[in-house]
């Protein structure tokens, strides 16, 4: 195709069934939604971004897409858009053609948000506040969309489809992991190429991961109140565009380093989970910049208060909600879903506050529009999905009521591993049902016992050191006056705030970290590490670290205690040796065909187990495969658990072996891991441990 200067471009009518930007090999084909706009006009740029040489109006619209098509346009083309209609925020309308927007289909990037007042749709010195209207081009201060070429995004990805059972999922950030790390180099460090590093595969092969759940890279800006205070966002929870890779985390082989990085994890056999947010978008509240949907339709694609449509509804706690019930808006999460899988290989994604896209105008539905088209979708039928069941909106604690094709992150898990591991009271019971995958939440409509995703840390709080070494959150550096981040932490100090040189406290807890640990993989659920925990990664008692893109959240990968990675791949290898440990039936002490029970609850003597008893610290269970399905009656894996919380040793009595024998191979009182035969009736559990032994065969000697 023969280069074509500008005054020779014309645009005509395109097709309005595929939104977005698409090269035919002849021209481009663009198509926006809008569906109260009165004109849309296309403007095209120089290679640098910096002019805008040519400004041609959308010619055709099909009820509520706009759409033209450019013959002789190529790929590489830099655009965007200018939407004219009604500003009219009293009405929920804030059109501004001064303000380039970004197209929502957009696959790539050029440039960034530079927050000048520009960028805001009305005069931020305005005596009428955000009814004023700012007639200043916002076009030299935000990015640009890139024409892309087919080639590149194909839809030929191919994802591992690993089963939910046996998943161990690891929570990483871009740069956090690899920013530090000594066998990294330089060009790749804090990038997508780095992530995949064969340093990083090694490790997280030696530690057993099956899947990587990494947090946003959806591209994203900073908050305004952020850059005012040096700041930048760093977890990434702020979408400015669904469909393009954060071009912060380019290495060498820039936009396509997203594709090659999931390629390497899979030739690993690690899944890819996308940390994915459409709750919100970066253009905040009716303060906020206008940089796409905001000036392409405020009122379609947001919620804004009944009566006061001025004025955004703020579920997710960030100054606006997506309307996913708008057909257009679901029909463009959709589509990028579908993006991500098809032609980027994702295996699965967490949705990030996934109450506020299930709520539907009377409240929370299992059965509304966005859960229902993810349930139907082909395409997204063999991905893995997981909701983190909160949000800030009315009704908005939903843990255990999502629908059986999604696990979900489970806090109460986490607060319950932390409270008994910290001698709360009463908390032995409900660890009781933590161990067994939460049935009392998810035993129901056929879910499985997959469905609780189990950690006791993860980005947003301490991290797993921090519940031992810290009592209060330490957030001055977010400059917020120590308000932000969690106030309910259920971690313990240890006697001292911080590090420590006495020998006792920090045996102590790494001991309690051990605890921690084991309880994660002999849970049964889906056990999550947050990246770093395996080997005692700190932020210094920062619980809240959205905002420290620095050494506090980095991991330094030259202080993790070798002895503690080598801890957690062992438990990792256990949990992977014996399949009742990651069995898809919750069990409930139903006999099986042998005449066992599938879960046995015991004391440390051997009598069954007291739950009324509220002092309760110490308990045993044994686990045999499940007595409702065919393959746990055949399943002839045995293992005992034993729970010490007590400050002294105790007794364990060992239930009878038959012809086989028990065999200790964890022992988390001490950091080293090596298999015993118990050839006695009783042994001893040491204080604050956990101990598993498996029924084997004994050894020919």
């Amino acid at each position: 195709m023969k280069d074509i200067g500008p005054d020779q471009l014309t645009i005509q009518p395109g097709n309005p069934s595929r939104l977005g930007a698409h090269f035919d090999g002849n021209g481009v084909n663009f198509a926006l939604f809008s569906e109260h706009a009165s004109r849309v006009s296309l403007c095209l740029f120089t290679e640098d971004g910096a002019r805008e040489f040519t400004r041609m109006a959308l010619p055709e619209r099909n009820g509520s897409v706009w759409h033209g098509y450019v013959p002789g346009l190529k790929p590489g083309t830099l655009y965007g858009f200018r939407v004219d209609g009604p500003f009219a925020p009293e009405r929920g309308h804030r059109f501004n053609a001064n303000k380039l927007l970004l197209d929502p289909y957009t696959r790539e990037l050029h440039g960034r948000v530079n927050h000048d007042p520009a960028i805001l749709g009305y005069l931020p010195n305005s005596p009428y506040g955000d009814l004023s209207f700012s007639e200043v081009d916002s076009a030299p201060h935000v990015p640009k969309s890139v024409v892309s070429d087919p080639d590149s995004f194909s839809p030929d990805a191919v994802t591992l489809g690993r089963r939910w059972d046996g998943t161990f999922i690891y929570e990483a950030h871009v740069r956090g992991a690899t920013m530090l790390h000594p066998d990294i180099p330089d060009d790749v460090k804090g990038t997508y190429d780095g992530l995949s590093s064969q340093p990083i595969l090694d490790h997280l092969t030696r530690l057993g991961v099956t899947a990587v759940e990494i947090l946003p890279v959806h591209a994203f800006t900073s908050e305004g109140a952020l850059r005012a205070r040096s700041m930048r966002n760093y977890w990434g929870y702020n979408t400015l565009g669904f469909f393009a890779p954060e071009p912060r985390y380019f290495g060498p082989s820039g936009v396509f380093g997203f594709r090659a990085m999931v390629d390497r994890f899979h030739a690993a056999g690690i899944e890819v989970i996308l940390d994915v947010v459409y709750n919100h978008s970066a253009e905040s509240d009716h303060l906020g910049p206008t940089l796409s949907f905001r000036g392409i339709d405020n009122a379609s694609y947001y919620l804004l208060l009944d009566g006061q449509p001025r004025y955004y509804v703020n579920d997710t706690g960030t100054g606006n909600t997506l309307k996913v019930r708008h057909p257009f808006v679901l029909r463009m999460v959709m589509d990028s879903l579908r993006f991500w899988v098809q032609c980027m290989g994702v295996d699965g994604f967490r949705f990030d506050l996934a109450t506020t896209l299930a709520r539907e105008a009377h409240g929370f539905e299992t059965g509304g529009g966005f859960l229902d088209a993810l349930r139907q979708d082909p395409v997204l039928a063999g991905v893995k999905l997981i909701a983190e069941p909160w949000d800030v909106g009315p009704g908005g604690y939903q843990l255990g009521r999502f629908p059986p094709e999604f696990s979900e992150w489970n806090d109460r898990y986490r607060d319950t591993v932390r409270k008994f591991w910290r001698g709360d009271g009463h908390s032995a019971q409900d660890m009781g049902s933590a161990l067994l995958g939460s049935a009392d939440l998810f035993d129901t409509k056929g879910r499985q016992a997959w469905s609780s995703v189990n950690f006791v840390a993860s980005h947003d709080g301490f991290t797993l050191a921090d519940t031992t070494r810290y009592l209060q959150r330490h957030n001055a550096a977010n400059g917020e006056d120590n308000r932000d981040g969690h106030h309910s932490n259920y971690s313990d100090n240890f006697g001292v705030e911080g590090d420590s040189d006495d020998p006792e406290i920090n045996a102590a807890r790494h001991q309690r970290m051990r605890n921690m640990l084991a309880t994660v993989f002999l849970s049964q659920g889906t056990p999550m590490l947050l990246a770093g925990d395996e080997g005692g990664n700190s932020q210094n008692g920062n619980n809240n670290a959205y905002c420290q893109d620095n050494p506090v959240s980095w991991i330094d990968w030259t202080k993790l205690d070798s002895d503690l990675v080598a801890f957690t791949a062992a438990l990792s290898g256990f949990r992977a040796r014996h399949p009742v440990l990651n069995q898809n039936r919750f069990l409930h002490g139903a006999k099986r065909a042998d005449g066992h029970p599938d879960v046995e609850w015991r004391a440390m003597d051997g009598s069954p187990l007291n739950w009324r008893d509220p002092g309760l610290s110490s308990l045993c269970l044994i686990l045999r495969g499940c007595a409702e399905c065919v393959a746990g009656n055949a399943m002839s894996d045995v293992v005992l658990l034993a729970f010490n919380r007590e400050y002294e040793d105790r007794e364990l009595q060992l239930p009878p072996s038959g012809q086989k024998i028990w065999r200790q191979e964890i022992d988390t009182s001490t950091a080293a891991q090596t298999a015993r035969e118990i050839t006695t009736s009783a042994t001893r559990i040491p204080a604050n441990s956990v101990a598993a032994f498996v029924l084997h065969q004994p050894s020919a000697e």
